[in-house]
């Protein structure tokens, strides 16, 4: 849903930018909002549910080299660091999970939803110095973003459904609420 809101607030900000008016700056703004509220809950559940999975793939896989709980989620906020390390995580996260995830298949699946997101934040970078005004790099940057959403859900769901079938099979699952 916020990748979609980026798509509305995207050509509102752009009509806007354009042919400023009262009505384009208060439906530029409205939509902004709305996204940015969506974006936060977005970003906020998935790294609940990364957090979650990495404790998970901890449990399922002692001996797995996984990252801390804090730097799990304090990685995507250091510049720079974000571009590379999340990506491992992830990774590392589904290989402890489960035997059964698939090297090739699941490791690109991986690979192609960290490309589309880096992609999405090296164009809207080369956008916002270079051309803002521009529809193409508008286009390709709420493509790009799009993409990035869903292969993320299908990465969530890969893992989740390893995870809670071997958590199913050999540890009890935590109650709702523990973290």
């Amino acid at each position: 849903m916020a990748a979609a809101a980026d798509v509305f607030r995207a050509v509102a900000v752009r009509d806007d930018v354009l042919q400023a008016t009262g009505a384009s700056q208060h439906r530029s703004g409205l939509v902004s909002v709305v996204f940015v509220d969506l974006m936060t809950v977005a970003v906020v559940l998935f790294l609940v549910w990364l957090a979650r999975s990495r404790r998970n793939a901890r449990e399922l896989s002692p001996r797995a080299s996984l990252p801390g709980a804090v730097w799990t989620v304090g990685a995507w906020f250091v510049p720079g660091v974000n571009f590379v390390v999340p990506r491992r995580f992830v990774l590392d996260i589904g290989r402890a999970s489960s035997l059964a995830w698939r090297e090739n298949r699941d490791t690109a699946l991986v690979n192609l939803w960290w490309a589309a997101w880096v992609a999405h934040a090296l164009v809207l970078m080369l956008a916002n110095r270079t051309a803002p005004d521009s529809m193409p790099l508008l286009v390709v940057a709420e493509a790009l973003m799009i993409t990035a959403a869903v292969l993320l859900v299908l990465v969530i769901e890969r893992v989740t459904t390893l995870q809670g079938f071997a958590l199913g099979t050999t540890v009890p699952v935590a109650r709702f609420g523990q973290v």
